[in-house]
């Protein structure tokens, strides 16, 4: 028998799992893991045991070991959510998904290296609005908490860092803090101090 014949038959009556936050996604060399609800992150280590943010991801997209090199590869659950196995045999399926997956993760390059690290905050709290977020009175409310060290981890740099610059975006109005400590960005554009 084939590989692609025994995982699709594995995987009947498998296709939908539920996951809680902060526990790690199964590694399926064989298939894709397809975000149905909630968030996930994609992370390494470096050699000193600090951790690596590979990318963010939510409903509709695909994660895998099969599409990273880095080692170790994990998959952490950001939130409860669901995930189904998507097979690497289902060819327009699965192109369709790594399409989707592909720019992502060139926006995601792009805030990464963004300078001045505000910017790039600034540039990372937009894209977590639209990807996501709602819209409120106001301005727009990120439904995916994320603490000051996993915001740091996928920038690079530090928590106090974070904890102060978004002490000065609250400051500016660029950004509002809701009482469960959601992030709202505000109407205006939150890059109106960069504009000459």
């Amino acid at each position: 028998m084939n590989v692609s014949g025994s995982v699709s038959t594995e995987l009947i009556g498998q296709r939908l799992r539920h996951f809680d936050r902060r526990t790690r996604l199964p590694l399926r060399p064989d298939c894709l893991w397809k975000i149905e609800s909630g968030a996930v992150r994609t992370l390494t280590m470096r050699e000193d045991g600090t951790y690596v943010t590979l990318g963010l991801w939510g409903v509709g997209d695909v994660v895998s070991p099969a599409l990273s090199k880095a080692d170790p590869f994990h998959i952490e659950c950001l939130t409860l959510g669901e995930a189904s196995l998507l097979p690497l045999n289902q060819h327009d399926r699965v192109n369709e998904a790594l399409i989707r997956q592909i720019q992502q993760l060139q926006e995601f390059i792009e805030i990464l290296h963004a300078r001045p690290v505000d910017m790039s905050l600034l540039r990372l709290l937009g894209w977590l609005a639209k990807k996501f977020g709602r819209q409120v009175d106001g301005g727009q409310a990120i439904d995916l908490r994320l603490t000051h060290q996993e915001i740091a981890e996928i920038l690079g740099i530090t928590r106090v860092t974070v904890t102060r610059l978004l002490k000065e975006f609250e400051e500016q109005g660029a950004i509002a803090r809701l009482p469960r400590q959601y992030i709202v960005l505000c109407d205006r554009d939150p890059f109106w101090y960069y504009q000459i």
